[in-house]
């Protein structure tokens, strides 16, 4: 029951493949997933290798768990080095292709080398076939998708794909999947554009579920009726993401106008859960009882829908860039993933030009005659196309908000709001250290996905005084005991990944952050023998071994702070953000010592070795 499927190699270059068995010796060290992308990445990826250049590696790689019929279990990794961060390059997709995937007996797919043209290549299991992708190159991502699947009718297909952002290099490029799945975050589109790679097509049309017993039955049962039974449940399958926009305004943790401000005055104009009233279908990933997607109509005398943003996307392009029309803000979600575009990283461009033409930093003549003033939609439809395209200041803007700093110059690098060049997630920092510590040292640069510390809001002070030792560690403006809860936090948002289950219902809805359910599953459906502190062990060992890659790739200490803005006097004058006035750098230093590492960042030598990790020699100066 708990053998894997295999490994695909596709080299692009030469037009070749090959088929090898998973090595089921990397279960019980870095379980599949995540775990085994960074494993592969630190073994075989050189340290100097150039993200858009056909040396690097993309990898494809499904969760232990997906198509075992867990539930909320679809998850599908994608792991190269960023081209936007220079170090490693982590994303993670919902949908059908990871399932598909696993389905025609297929783990892991790795591309190498570039495409002399335009290629898609179609994966049935047994073969691969190189296709000319010419006429597809310019389509946006939604016109791929319909154009392959009209192509394979009659077989059922999952496709991944790029649009014109991934194409033309745009370094915060998405991969996306059934017009509302994404694999966003640092850039794995431009690696696939890189590659004259338009699309992987898995043909799965001898698609075989999982059989199920009545005692995985039982524990499937269990595990959706906790899901059920939270008191969340009901509200994320109502409003999905979107639905929790007021309540981040509420905590005063809303980023606003490039983290000007904690809180929008128009807050109830964007509120998600407005957008029930244009609902006109569900949906979800397969096996996922919330189905937290959904797609919108707002004319009545139309056939054309839209989907509706997530959480990130509602802020990001709304209060962010201080945009306060709910219907704008939908079309240019959508118009972001038609693109293909990450639009976390695409509202943080846009308000940080926002913001620095309100600070007379950028010009008229350098905005190209836009109007720049905040929630203009029409400059920000302008500018997302821009940035696609590589026209005007999108072209600037498409390297990402660290590269097109470095290039204004004039003081804009304090206002650009990125961790090791990768653009902030929502939450702004000042009123939840959690999260602040999380931006700080997060694998990927400044994310909340791969951190998602929701037990710092959910959790009670008596839960985390026993768990953590304090009652301040659930104290949002405290820097006390966010050190523990963060490197629990990651521990098991890196499990998920390497399982293959979504976040949303883990740690939003369960909220548990113990792994006992999940270690269930695992055992259950897999024929497996895990504990919940093994799967905690292998978590920790994954951190580190990401850690050590990027170190590898040149990153250290210093680059593990937020931006300097949030250390200014303008961010600060309504109070500081904590007690502690110097608030991030004792919370970083606990944290390395929680987590074995040394002052510069690293993993000691020592607990490299002890935790099995491949090691080699690092090298003096951090990467260009």
């Amino acid at each position: 029951m708990n053998s894997l499927g295999s490994i695909l190699e596709i080299d692009l270059t030469l037009q070749s493949y090959c088929f090898y068995p998973f090595p089921e010796n990397l279960l019980k060290t870095y379980i599949c997933g995540r775990g085994f992308n960074v494993a592969y990445l630190n073994e075989k990826l050189p340290v100097n290798v150039d993200p858009l250049g056909p040396e690097n590696e993309l990898m494809f790689s499904s969760g232990l768990l997906t198509n075992k019929r867990a539930p909320v279990s679809p998850r599908l990794h994608v792991s190269a080095r960023s081209p936007l961060t220079n170090i490693l390059g982590s994303s993670n997709i919902g949908g059908n292709a990871g399932m598909m995937l696993t389905a025609i007996g297929i783990q892991t797919i790795i591309v190498k080398g570039k495409a002399e043209k335009p290629t898609y290549v179609m994966v049935d299991g047994e073969s691969v076939e190189f296709k000319n992708a010419e006429n597809l190159w310019g389509c946006d991502t939604w016109n791929t998708e319909d154009w392959l699947k009209e192509q394979y009718q009659d077989r059922e297909v999952g496709v991944l794909a790029i649009g014109p952002a991934g194409e033309n290099l745009t370094r915060f490029a998405a991969i996306i999947s059934e017009k509302d799945h994404a694999a966003g975050r640092t850039g794995m589109g431009a690696v696939m554009g890189s590659k004259n790679l338009k699309a992987v097509v898995v043909d799965c049309n001898t698609r075989q579920m999982k059989r199920q017993d009545k005692l995985q039955g039982d524990t499937i049962k269990r595990y959706i009726k906790a899901l059920r039974e939270s008191s969340e449940f009901r509200k994320f399958a109502e409003y999905g993401g979107a639905g929790y926009v007021k309540w981040a305004d509420d905590l005063g943790i809303l980023a606003t106008r490039n983290y000007r401000q904690n809180r929008f005055e128009h807050i109830n104009e964007i509120d998600g859960k407005s957008l029930k009233q244009y609902r006109v279908k569900k949906k979800g990933c397969p096996n996922c009882p919330i189905k937290c997607k959904a797609d919108l109509k707002f004319e009545e005398s139309t056939n054309e829908t839209a989907t509706r943003p997530e959480f990130e996307t509602m802020v990001n392009l709304g209060s962010k860039c201080g945009l306060s029309n709910l219907k704008e803000l939908v079309n240019l979600d959508n118009l972001c993933t038609r693109l293909g575009l990450d639009t976390i990283s695409t509202g943080n461009a846009i308000s940080f030009a926002m913001d620095l033409y309100q600070r007379g930093i950028l010009s008229a003549t350098d905005a190209g005659g836009l109007d720049l003033d905040w929630g203009n939609a029409e400059t920000m439809k302008t500018l997302v196309e821009d940035l696609a395209y590589h026209r005007n200041l999108g072209k600037l803007l498409a390297q990402g908000v660290k590269r097109a700093a470095e290039e204004i110059g004039r003081g804009s690098e304090q206002f650009a709001p990125h961790v090791k060049g990768l653009e902030l997630a929502a939450y702004h920092p000042y009123n939840i250290m959690g999260t602040a510590l999380g931006y700080a040292v997060s694998s990927r640069g400044g994310d909340y996905s791969s951190v998602y510390a929701s037990m710092e809001y959910t959790w009670t002070p008596e839960k985390a005084d026993l768990e953590f030792g304090t009652e301040q560690a659930v104290n949002l403006g405290s820097i006390y005991g966010k050190p523990s809860l963060i490197r629990r936090a990651m521990i098991v948002n890196v499990v998920l990944d390497s399982l293959g289950i979504c976040k949303v219902p883990v740690l939003s809805l369960l909220g548990k952050f113990d792994l006992k359910l999940e270690t269930e599953l695992v055992n259950t459906l897999t024929g497996l023998s895990f504990s919940s502190e093994e799967l905690f062990e292998i978590g920790e060992r994954i951190i580190h071994t990401e850690r050590y890659l990027n170190y590898k790739f040149g990153s250290r200490a210093i680059e593990d702070r937020l931006p300097n803005m949030f250390f200014m006097e303008e961010y600060i004058s309504s109070g500081r953000p904590s007690e502690a006035l110097e608030w991030m750098e004792p919370m970083k230093m606990e944290f390395y010592r929680e987590m074995g590492w040394e002052s510069d960042g690293c993993p000691s030598e020592k607990k490299l070795l002890e935790m099995g990790i491949n090691i080699s020699e690092c090298p003096d100066q951090p990467a260009a």
